[in-house]
C-alpha cells in the first residue's frame, strides 16, 4: 500500500477481494479530519457494513501520519453556543462509535503519528498495527476540553486507569515503544515491514467465520462497556452450534484444510 502524499480529499476506500480499505488523504495537514470527512466515513462505514464479501476492514492514512485529529478551528468556529458545541462533539464521536460497533474485524495501519482525537479513532479498531517511529498524545487536558465520555472509556477499558489518567491528564506524547507496552499497538514492525504484517492479520481475519466472529466482537465489546447482554450472546452461541460455519469449520479440520466460509 503506498504511502505516497496526494492531492487532499475526503476518506477513499479501495476494495480488493474480502478486505477494504479506508484511507484518510489530507497529508499536508497530517490527515486532519474536517466536519465534512465525518459524514463520509460514516457512508464508507455503512458501505463496508452492507457488503457480506467484504470480511475485514484496514484504516490508515496517507503520508507521514495516520491522522492529527478532528480540525481544532472546525470546533471553535462552531462553538458559538453550547449547543452547536455539543454537536461538534458528538458528531465526531458517533463516527468512532460506529467503527467500534462495525460487525467485521478492524485493523488500524499506523503509518505515522496519531493525536488527539484520531487517538480514539485508531483504539476504535480491533486492532493497531503501527510502525516503530509512530508516536502518540491526546492533549485534551492542554486545550481545556473535557473529552467526550466514550472515549475516556475506551481508552480505560483498552488501556487501563493508569494509563489512561497518564495520557489524558499529563497530556505528554509517547513514542511507538511505549505504546507497544501499554497496549496500544497490537503490534510493532518497521516502516518495510507493515504492509507484510497488515496482510498477514487481514489475511487471518478474513478467513476466518464471519458470523462466528461477528458475534463474538460483539460480546467482547458490551463486556467492555458493561453492557453485557448474556441472553443474546448466549442465543448467538446456541445457533453457531447448529449453523453452516460450524458444520464447514468440522469438515475442513477433519479433512486437513482450510475452511471456505
Amino acid at each position: 500500500m503506498s504511502d505516497t502524499a496526494e492531492a487532499a480529499t475526503g476518506p477513499l476506500i479501495e476494495i480488493a477481494g474480502a478486505r477494504a480499505t479506508i484511507r484518510l488523504n489530507r497529508p499536508k495537514h497530517l490527515n486532519r479530519l474536517q466536519a465534512e470527512d465525518l459524514g463520509e466515513l460514516t457512508r464508507l462505514f455503512d458501505r463496508v457494513e452492507a457488503d457480506p464479501d467484504i470480511r475485514v476492514l484496514v484504516l490508515t492514512g496517507t503520508g507521514r501520519a495516520f491522522s492529527a485529529g478532528y480540525d481544532l478551528n472546525s470546533v471553535a468556529e462552531r462553538a458559538v453556543s453550547a449547543s452547536e458545541q455539543q454537536s461538534a462533539g458528538s458528531a465526531f464521536e458517533v463516527v468512532v462509535n460506529r467503527l467500534e460497533d462495525l460487525g467485521v474485524p478492524t485493523i488500524c495501519r499506523l503509518n505515522g503519528g496519531v493525536y488527539g482525537g484520531a487517538t480514539d479513532l485508531a483504539l476504535a479498531c480491533d486492532f493497531r498495527i503501527g510502525v516503530d517511529s509512530a508516536e502518540m498524545f491526546m492533549p485534551a487536558a492542554r486545550l481545556g476540553l473535557h473529552y467526550y465520555p466514550s472515549g475516556i472509556k475506551r481508552y480505560v477499558t483498552r488501556l487501563g486507569v493508569d494509563n489512561a489518567k497518564k495520557l489524558f491528564l499529563t497530556a505528554q506524547k509517547i513514542g511507538a515503544p511505549e505504546m507497544l507496552r501499554i497496549g496500544y499497538l497490537t503490534a510493532m514492525v518497521p516502516v518495510e515491514c507493515l504492509d507484510e504484517e497488515v496482510d498477514k492479520l487481514a489475511g487471518v481475519l478474513a478467513g476466518n467465520a464471519p458470523q462466528a466472529m461477528r458475534g463474538m466482537k460483539r460480546a467482547i465489546n458490551e463486556f467492555a462497556r458493561g453492557e453485557f447482554d448474556e441472553a443474546a450472546a448466549d442465543q448467538r452461541h446456541r445457533d453457531s452450534m447448529r449453523g453452516d460455519e460450524i458444520r464447514e469449520g468440522i469438515r475442513a479440520f477433519a479433512e486437513k484444510r482450510a475452511p471456505h466460509f
